[in-house]
């Protein structure tokens, strides 16, 4: 039973992309986790433990650059995608035109799957950038319809 009805559709295209750059940011954790493991660089005495073998002490590593790099791009996820999906919401809740809705929630996610990509291949400077203003631009954009339309 939802507890929330998606017979707007609106409202079930922001879900859908909500949920789309929440997943993308949970990964970013598991790649975080995957550099560290396979390069074996871990921030936490405890950690270093588990994984010593053959005699071999590894000491905790504050600034492995891979690793730093995955943690900045994950980073800026959480700056990015919790006002998305905060302000999106809000949005929503305002009954956007569904064409306008849906663009706003499709340019957001492009811009981050692109700004990851960027970040991570890592692709040559100004795609990153480009791709974090769109993102931000676009949530202002719904923040500032938000305002727009708030009865106060």
């Amino acid at each position: 039973m939802a507890i929330v009805s998606s017979t707007d559709p609106v409202l079930s295209s922001f879900l859908f992309y909500a949920t789309v750059v929440i997943l993308k940011m949970m990964f970013m954790s598991f790649a975080t986790a995957f550099y560290r493991l396979t390069k074996k660089v871990f921030s936490n005495p405890e950690d270093c433990k588990g994984f010593e073998r053959s005699g071999k002490r590894l000491t905790p590593v504050m600034n492995d650059a891979d690793v730093e790099r995955v943690r900045r791009c994950h980073l800026n996820d959480l700056e990015n995608i919790v006002p998305f999906v905060l302000i999106g919401l809000l949005y929503t809740l305002t009954g956007p035109d569904l064409y306008l809705a849906k663009l706003h929630f499709r340019i957001f996610t492009g811009a981050r799957i692109l700004h990851t990509l960027a970040y991570l291949i890592p692709i040559r400077q100004p795609v990153r950038g480009v791709a974090f203003f769109v993102g931000v631009l676009t949530t202002i954009s719904m923040a500032v319809a938000v305002l727009k339309n708030a009865n106060f």
